[in-house]
């Protein structure tokens, strides 16, 4: 008689992380205006879950932040970062400036389209996940600094992308901008998170917002509170 069983071990069933991440676009990118083609094959293809700890790994392309575990700093949703990347109108001599890199998934986003990214991250935590993660990028600086300095000594950029929102945005980071270069970043007014988009033109910067979104404020662009008498 032949059996129906087999002595042979079998493969434990593993997350399909590729389907997950085809899920991501259809469900929460192509409804919300993420159609920039080059951002939805990006997306597509970079294992965002290389750049999340172990445990949160299953969680990676869910529609929320998924905590990174240092300092309370959180890989942004996939629609916050579609978004930004869509409006950026990425060039492929665009040279950028990722601000607040973390573990390196926007880093590693944005270098198959840009020309450059150098990736500023001032929380030594995220050093060797970000290096080992960005390490067969080519085209990516890994730099450490105060986030809210910028990194002046390979600037001008075309382009900077802040990872996170804000609540008061430095000059000294818009003066790295080249004239007619984009800024993106999320911006926090009375109370209220939009991603925004500004460009420098004839030496002015104004930050327009477009979308609402629950982008994480990083804590180093938190404006001081002030008393009243």
């Amino acid at each position: 008689m032949v059996s129906t069983t087999s002595d042979t071990p079998q493969p434990e069933v593993q997350n399909d992380f590729a389907s997950m991440r085809r899920v991501m676009v259809e469900s929460q990118l192509r409804p919300s205006d993420v159609n920039d083609p080059v951002v939805i094959s990006a997306m597509a293809v970079t294992p965002r879950e290389d750049f999340v700890p172990e445990s949160r790994k299953q969680t990676a392309y869910m529609d929320r932040a998924v905590p990174l575990g240092a300092g309370g700093r959180v890989l942004n949703p996939p629609l916050a970062t579609g978004l930004m990347l869509d409006r950026a109108q990425l060039r492929h001599d665009d040279h950028v400036l990722v601000i607040g890199s973390a573990t390196g998934y926007l880093a590693a986003l944005l270098a198959p389209l840009v020309a450059s990214v150098v990736a500023l991250e001032e929380d030594a935590s995220f050093a060797g996940d970000a290096a080992s993660q960005l390490s067969n990028f080519g085209n990516i600086a890994p730099a450490s600094g105060d986030l809210v300095k910028g990194h002046g000594r390979k600037g001008p950029y075309s382009l900077i992308i802040i990872d996170g929102a804000v609540e008061q945005l430095p000059d000294t980071i818009i003066k790295q901008l080249d004239e007619n270069g984009r800024l993106l970043t999320g911006l926090v007014e009375n109370g209220v998170t939009r991603i925004a988009m500004g460009r420098k033109r004839n030496g002015t910067f104004g930050l327009t917002p477009f979308a609402d979104s629950d982008i994480m404020t990083l804590p180093q662009f938190i404006a001081p509170k002030s008393y009243k008498f």
